[in-house]
Parts: C-alpha cells; structure tokens; sequence
C-alpha cells in the first residue's frame, strides 16, 4: 500500500500568505492613486462621528460662502446706484453754479431735467429682475417721478415712491445679520425736494430761469448751492452706510474661508494618506506578494506529483 503525501497544509499556507499580500498591495496602490486613506466612512469608523460633524459644518459654511457671494454683488450694485445719485446731485449743484459765473440759466432747467432723470434711474435699478430700493415690492417700481413739472402739479413728493418700509436683511454667518436694503424714498426725497424747488422757482413770478440771470435769480441761485451740497452729503453718506456693510461682508467672507481652511486641514490629517508612507508601504506590498508568489512556486515544484513527474 502507498501512503499517499499531502501539501494541502502547506498550500493553504502560501496561499492565504499570498492572498494577504495581494490585498496589502491593492490597499497601498489605492492610496497611492486617490491620496486618501478611504473612500467613506467605514475606512474612518475611529473618527466617523468627528467625520460627520466636520462635514456638517464645511456644508453649513460652503452654504453661507454662497449666499454672501450674491449679497456682495446686490451691495456692489447698490453702491453703483447710490453713486448714480450722489453724482446727478452733484451735477445738478455745479450746473447752477455755472449758470452763475455766466450770468445766465438759459440752459439750467434742462440741465436739471438730465439730472432729475439720473438719479430717478438709478433708483429704480433692478438686480436679478427685481426693483433694489423697493423694500418688499420688489415688482413695483419705486420712484415713479418723470417730468420736473410732476413735482409741482399738487401731490406731494412722498406720492412719488411706491417702497414699502421692509429693509432686506441677511445671516452672512452662524452670529452676524445685516441689513442689506436701502428704500428709494430715503435716497431720493431730499433730492426730488430740491428739483421741486428749482421747478416751483422757474415757475413763480420771478422766473422763468431761460436767460440773463435778475438779481433776484442770482440770490435764490446764490442759495440753492448750499441745499445741494446737503443733499449730495446726505446720498453719500447712504453709499458709506451701504459701504460698511460691504466691510463687514467682506470680513465675514475672510473669517469663513479662514474657518473652511481649518477645517480642511483638520479632516485632511484623518482622510488624506501620507504619501511617503504609502508609497513606502506600496513598494513593501509589492515585495511581499512576489516573496509569497516565490514560496508558492517553490512549494509546487517541490511536490510529490512534480517529483513523480520528473521520474
């Protein structure tokens, strides 16, 4: 009788000592190629739960990033628009102080007229389809003054502005909320006011202002200059109000990307691989699997069948 000699043992040895370094290779050469120690969760189950709330925070704060992104472009076109009624205040001023180094405002009211149209346009600017200085209708045009002699034919200026009194406010972060919305009738009463004066002047008795000024011109003229400097201080201090709040949007902004930053690194140091280590670990998988390859070749070789064989 033969005794028959079994390696199934020693194969099953090699074997599973190859299948190991087969998946020690596979899990280095993944980290290689990704740069990560995992691809979820369950290759951090030590750290899952800090995982988890980290990424609900970067979510949290990515969605603030966003909406302060349009908040900015709202604010920058709102100080575009400020300025547009901060400069036709400030024109309207120096056309009458050229009509008096000349002696003359034949061309004065429609120079008015310019500017009334100006500043009644930037008013009534829209962002993304919507009126910026309506307050909550924001469908409805705001100002609604065209002519110079509408403001002298009975109603009142407040009838000119169809803003409600809602000013748009925002959370641009987990503890800071600003206002964001200017109304129209705060930027645009003191100057409709003073248009409505220069018209009712033009329109009295001691004008029409169409030709050589009369003394009586020249004093009134002499005065308005003062009214319009207050009213273009007035538009420019809503563009610095309006400016704050950029500065303060855009430290915000800063303390955001600051804290996505942190956070970044912070789950970057438990998901992201150490390169050299990997590579180091790759190259020691790769040496074991063909260690392991060399020991199963070897022990087949040496079996008693390729013995038996070979005879």
């Amino acid at each position: 009788m033969v005794t028959r000699v079994s390696t199934v043992g020693n194969y099953a040895t090699v074997l599973a000592n190859l299948m190991a370094a087969q998946q020690r290779q596979l899990d280095a050469g993944e980290r290689v190629s990704t740069q990560k120690n995992g691809h979820d969760l369950k290759a951090f189950s030590r750290n899952d739960e800090l995982l988890t709330a980290m990424r609900s925070v970067q979510t949290r704060l990515a969605g603030f990033q966003d909406q302060n992104s349009l908040v900015a472009d709202k604010l920058t076109t709102q100080d575009t628009a400020l300025n547009q009624v901060a400069d036709a205040a400030q024109s309207a001023r120096q056309a009458i102080a050229d009509a008096l180094a000349s002696g003359n405002g034949a061309t004065l009211m429609s120079e008015l007229q310019g500017q009334m149209n100006k500043a009644v346009g930037a008013m009534n600017t829209r962002y993304n389809g919507t009126y910026l200085f309506a307050g909550g209708a924001i469908n409805t045009q705001p100002a609604t003054a065209n002519l110079l002699s509408d403001l002298t034919a009975g109603p009142p200026i407040s009838s000119f502005f169809q803003n409600d009194q809602f000013k748009a406010q925002a959370q641009v972060d987990d503890a800071t909320k600003v206002t964001t919305g200017v109304l129209a009738d705060a930027v645009g009463t003191p100057i409709l006011t003073a248009f409505q004066t220069m018209e009712a002047f033009d329109q009295s008795g001691s004008g029409p202002l169409n030709g050589v000024l009369t003394p009586a011109q020249r004093t009134f003229l002499e005065n308005q200059l003062a009214t319009w400097d207050t009213v273009h201080t007035g538009v420019i201090n809503l563009a610095a109000q309006n400016g704050m709040v950029q500065q303060r949007l855009t430290s915000v902004t800063n303390d955001l990307t600051s804290r996505q930053n942190t956070l970044d690194g912070m789950m970057g140091n438990i998901t992201n691989a150490d390169m050299a280590k990997a590579s180091s670990d790759l190259q020691l998988a790769n040496l074991s699997f063909q260690a392991a390859a060399q020991v199963f070749q070897t022990l087949k070789n040496s079996s008693l069948l390729s013995l038996l064989q070979i005879q």
